[in-house]
């Protein structure tokens, strides 16, 4: 089987890296060529269009930065659905609205090919190991065309429903998760008149109900960050938890749900970014937080 991936960022490459180490042949495209050198220098074939990807591939998996890069790299003479869709699977990772898929699925349809949204959650290092977990929309025969995959990447495979399902279940978990950032840094500012060490902090929380997942995932970034270090490597940066948690507003208004906690927190993230510090990790988030609370801004 011949795999494709186009958008090779940080977790496409993650992905990527899983796959070639499966022993999978695997070709890649990304609008920025030079992206594409890690799973490169591992033997992956680099693609000259998303066209070329796809004539190349029986399964192609995107996962893009937008909607408008979705649009890009389906659409046009060098687009994915440029070429001839008959047998060919589309599995879409990106964190984009149910919209998005739903519409891009016709368009898929239209062309030929199957099509599931199967976005996933977890980190850079889940990826690496296969542990992600997927969230897939689509209908159940596509679906079971793609599991045999998503299983190599994924701990957990979970069948949300029709498509656009999975996209609406992976805006809503990422929203506890983006939210956690803003109400962390917030807490911590209660404590700086304390005067307690770092460590002690962050195991005081550790053993309170006040630790979610993401918590023991990103302690220790999170330390360094409080320690006044810069977290390496970037993981997810700043921007991209603004382009998801605007992504979720957009979604809440189109359903007539108001989500006040994820508006000020992204006014909140506005202003870090704003500040100058949109590339660097999310963990980073409730230190900067304290820092600019500090200092009255």
């Amino acid at each position: 089987m011949k795999i494709g991936i186009a958008g090779t960022g940080r977790m496409g490459t993650a992905i990527g890296m899983r796959l070639v180490g499966l022993g999978h042949d695997l070709t890649v495209w990304n609008r920025s060529e030079d992206k594409t050198i890690p799973l490169a220098d591992i033997g992956a074939r680099v693609a000259a269009s998303p066209a070329a990807l796809a004539d190349a591939c029986d399964i192609v998996i995107t996962i893009l930065t937008n909607a408008a890069a979705i649009d890009a790299v389906y659409g046009g003479g060098a687009g994915l659905l440029a070429v001839n869709g008959d047998s060919k699977l589309y599995i879409e990772m990106s964190t984009v609205r149910p919209a998005t898929e739903q519409s891009l699925a016709d368009k898929v349809r239209g062309a030929g090919a199957a099509f599931i949204d199967c976005p996933v959650g977890g980190s850079i290092k889940a990826a690496a190991a296969g542990t992600l977990l997927g969230l897939a929309g689509g209908s159940a025969p596509d679906v079971a065309r793609a599991r045999p995959l998503l299983e190599q990447l994924c701990r957990r495979v979970e069948h949300i429903g029709p498509i656009g399902a999975g996209a609406t279940i992976k805006l809503a978990m990422n929203l506890t998760t983006q939210v956690y950032w803003q109400s962390f840094g917030e807490a911590l500012s209660l404590c700086e008149p304390l005067g307690l060490s770092v460590d002690r902090l962050m195991d005081l929380f550790a053993a309170s109900s006040g630790a979610p997942k993401v918590f023991a995932l990103r302690r220790a970034h999170m330390t360094t960050a409080l320690n006044g270090d810069e977290v390496q490597p970037v993981n997810f940066d700043i921007d991209s938890v603004r382009k998801d948690v605007q992504t979720m507003l957009e979604e809440g208004a189109a359903l007539g749900c108001r989500l006040p906690v994820a508006s000020r927190a992204l006014e909140c993230f506005d202003e870090i970014s704003r500040a100058g510090y949109g590339a660097n990790d999310c963990a980073m988030l409730p230190a900067l937080w304290v820092q600019r609370s500090r200092s009255g801004k």
